[in-house]
């Protein structure tokens, strides 16, 4: 587990030599990869340290991370996904036009249909609902069952944080480190937030093996337990919880590669049909283009990415630099106000049909045609990378069919644009945590283009047609349509933890392979 500052382990192995009758008590301090001490040995070697969430501190964390992977994984699964599936869907206006998944939590288990987003990093449900959305089907005309409320004293797995524990953010502010811990995040979107407890439990997963079998995994995981939620979580968004998928230390992605189950990575896969996939431990294929994440302030808190410019047709436009939040929690796209107005204005110029407007629709460049051919829109990155958009309009339909389109961009409210599941559509999205890169290759969200089928499991039917976003939806203050965009990322705080360990062994036999056993513990810890 990676700390924020010294981590002692203070251990103690007992020998009995049996033979002669000596007892032998040999004792050893586990010094912390990133403590003091540790950091004084690595100095006066290389000279230099890493500023923490600096890319070289995550390169440091990884090349120690990689061999303790190997160890732990074996065999190893090749991929994680939710125990009901890898499918994910978008269930249109009623739930903000985000993606969502089953997932199964704690013992005996119990489904909730999570909002995936990028942007955060706490896994929260509805929890002990002193505030909640409503969770009845009758309420929304997408679902077939009634969503869950999460019951902790009914999961035989469900402990609480206590405040003492280091990934307690608001544990100073308790009166008493034993009491549960409590949390409360706020969403970029108006007067969007969630409060509650932190409690570990298990989240329940499949695997898919290098050797095509797949397993059930149980997963510990932190989980916020969502007691009051407000603004976009009371209408509609995500109203039985939210998947953050962030960098942070308390999201899903980073529990799964911290217990050595997947590679450091996962992907997303969203079809135009409004179906797609998540697994976790997914890095990707070896033709796939890539960009490298970028640091906000020095530090990797969010997926930030660097578009070098913004094409439009075979018009790649100047000064339509930016950089850009990829996040799935965000429906559509947002550039900044000089980028946008290049990008919407070329397009205009190139597009044949008639600019027009559709009263309730957020978006300032909208034509009315039946015909849906517009010109190609493309973001270049570096290294040569690029990425088509697949498909950058919205169309709309009337009674006799298609009526017109919009291009689906908005104008961001500051300099940072944010890269929307609208954008996203048709690509598997690879998020490689461990190499700090953005990866993306062509998909049908179906195989994964390697040869390998994805494991599917078919989504909830009864799905109906995704009718329209509202204006207020689509046109929430902050700039990031309904969904929630990042999170305030959790700092991490450590915890000194000992570890007391007695073993009668026979010293003449026993010691020398234990002293080499301690000596790689201290270099890969």
């Amino acid at each position: 587990m990676a700390a924020t500052r010294a981590l002692v382990v203070s251990l103690t192995v007992a020998f009995v030599l049996v033979e002669c009758g000596l007892a032998v008590t040999y004792s050893a301090r586990l010094i912390h990869r990133f403590s003091d001490e540790a950091k004084a040995l690595r100095v006066s070697r290389s000279g230099v340290w890493p500023e923490r969430w600096s890319l070289e501190y995550y390169r440091m964390l990884a090349s120690s991370d990689v061999e303790r992977q190997k160890m732990k994984l074996g065999g190893g699964y090749q991929y994680l996904f939710p125990s009901e599936g890898s499918a994910t869907m978008s269930l249109g206006n009623d739930f903000g036009w985000l993606h969502y998944t089953w997932i199964d939590i704690g013992t005996p288990s119990v489904s909730f249909l999570v909002a995936l987003d990028a942007g955060s990093d706490l896994l929260w449900v509805p929890c002990d609902c002193v505030q909640c959305a409503p969770l009845s089907a009758s309420y929304y005309s997408s679902l077939d069952r009634d969503l869950n409320e999460y019951n902790p004293s009914g999961s035989n797995t469900s402990k609480h944080l206590s405040c003492s524990h280091q990934l307690c953010e608001l544990g100073p502010n308790c009166k008493d480190p034993k009491q549960p811990c409590p949390y409360s995040v706020n969403y970029y979107s108006q007067n969007t937030s969630t409060s509650g407890l932190l409690l570990e439990d298990i989240l329940h997963l499949a695997a898919s093996s290098t050797d095509a079998s797949n397993h059930s995994v149980r997963a510990p995981v932190i989980i916020g337990c969502g007691r009051k939620q407000s603004g976009g979580y009371l209408s509609g968004v995500a109203p039985d919880g939210l998947m953050g998928l962030g960098l942070g230390e308390i999201s899903v992605p980073s529990f799964l590669a911290r217990a050595g189950m997947v590679k450091n990575s996962f992907s997303f896969c969203f079809d135009e049909d409004g179906s797609g996939r998540i697994f976790f431990g997914d890095q990707g294929l070896a033709t796939q283009q890539s960009t490298q994440f970028l640091p906000s302030d020095g530090k990797y808190i969010t997926y930030i990415a660097g578009v070098e410019s913004c094409c439009v047709g075979s018009s790649c436009l100047e000064q339509t630099s930016f950089k850009a939040l990829v996040d799935s929690g965000t429906s559509f796209t947002f550039l900044p106000r000089e980028a946008y107005e290049r990008v919407a204005e070329e397009f205009d110029r190139q597009v044949n049909a008639t600019k027009s407007s559709f009263e309730g629709y957020p978006w300032q460049y909208c034509y009315r045609t039946s015909s849906q051919k517009t010109p190609s829109v493309k973001l270049e990155f570096a290294s040569n990378s690029s990425f088509t958009v697949r498909n950058p309009i919205f169309v709309i339909y009337g009674s006799q069919g298609v009526v017109g389109f919009c291009l689906a961009i908005q104008q961001a409210d500051g300099d940072m644009g944010t890269i929307g599941q609208n954008f996203m559509t048709g690509y598997r999205m690879v998020f490689d945590r461990e190499n700090l890169r953005l990866g993306w290759s062509q998909s049908n969200c179906q195989d994964l283009s390697d040869g390998k089928r994805m494991p599917l499991t078919s989504p909830p039917s009864g799905s109906s047609p995704n009718p329209l976003p509202t204006t207020e939806q689509q046109s929430a203050p902050g700039g990031h349509a309904v969904a929630p965009a990042v999170a305030e990322r959790t700092p991490s705080k450590s915890s000194a933890l000992s570890i007391l360990i007695s073993s009668q062994l026979c010293l003449a036999n026993f010691l020398p392979p234990l002293l080499l056993m301690l000596h790689q513990l201290v270099l890969t810890i």
